[in-house]
């Protein structure tokens, strides 16, 4: 169904240029929240996961390139909104790339059991707030065999809009819940041990490693490591790394060794090369 835009101040617009994220998630109730998918790759990768569209907006120059396969998969009773470039980009503030983006129904939120069971290879990212960092380690992710991700209430969403584009949709394809057993979004209701969740991995089974500097840090393609059967690799916040207390849990720490005065590599960096070093052999 397509509609030219003729008002950009309508209600149905709303998810793309008036809710700003937080509104997008839904504090009342999540699972009712939206997100933003950017790109025909990547919300392709949304509709496969079995997302559902509730529209779409894209140039009217693309509804017979960019954007024609996309609208033929949402359907035609998903509403199609569409625009010349400056009115899309005087909406949305911004221009849109990618040529097309779709308002998604957020999908049900899976518990830590869920996710983990029958996995090998797990990451944990702990505040790691930078949506681009989130979004890269979950491309890493997906490339290089890890399983599933578990984030703390502390990281950015990975159904962020630009954490989306960044990870190419793989945010779909890995499996991913909140480490905690609480409303994310209602951090107020935040109530358990802040880092009781490495307990909680041990008790499912995992080995569990921090990536830290430390002097007696194991490097990253020490035997010990990868002996294990089932691991979760924690990786922390990018400017502070992981808290001591998480780091004192872990079962071990591990450090990607470096030269030329290097101490460390970017998150996500550091993430691919670990992910490649643990994988599954």
């Amino acid at each position: 169904m397509i509609i030219e835009i003729s008002d950009i101040a309508s209600e149905h617009l709303a998810p793309y240029h008036r809710l700003t994220e937080t509104q997008l998630r839904n504090r009342l109730d999540p699972e009712m929240g939206i997100f933003i998918a950017e790109s025909p790759n990547v919300i392709k990768a949304a509709l496969k996961a079995g997302c559902q569209p509730l529209s779409l907006l894209t140039e009217r120059r693309h509804l017979e390139s960019t954007a024609k396969e996309v609208v033929e998969l949402v359907g035609e009773q998903t509403p199609v909104f569409t625009g010349s470039r400056d009115l899309l980009a005087q909406l949305t503030g911004y221009e849109l790339t990618r040529g097309v983006l779709c308002a998604m129904r957020r999908p049900r939120m899976k518990s830590v059991e869920e996710v983990c069971d029958g996995k090998r290879r797990i990451a944990v990212i702990d505040s790691v707030v930078n949506a681009t960092n989130t979004g890269a380690i979950f491309r890493a992710a997906a490339a290089l065999g890890i399983e599933a991700v578990l984030l703390t209430h502390t990281c950015s969403d990975p159904l962020n809009r630009r954490c989306v584009r960044v990870s190419m949709g793989t945010v779909f394809q890995v499996d991913w819940a909140w480490m905690e057993d609480v409303d994310k979004f209602n951090v107020d209701k935040f109530d358990i041990d802040r880092f009781g969740w490495v307990e909680r991995l041990r008790r499912l089974g995992f080995a569990t490693i921090a990536m830290a500097l430390r002097d007696d840090a194991l490097p990253i393609d020490d035997p010990r490591l990868k002996a294990h059967e089932r691991i979760a690799l924690v990786l922390g916040n990018e400017g502070e790394g992981l808290p001591q207390a998480v780091i004192d849990a872990c079962d071990h720490t591990a450090v990607i060794p470096m030269q030329r005065d290097v101490d460390s590599l970017n998150v996500a960096a550091a993430a691919a090369v670990a992910f490649w070093e643990l994988r599954k052999r």
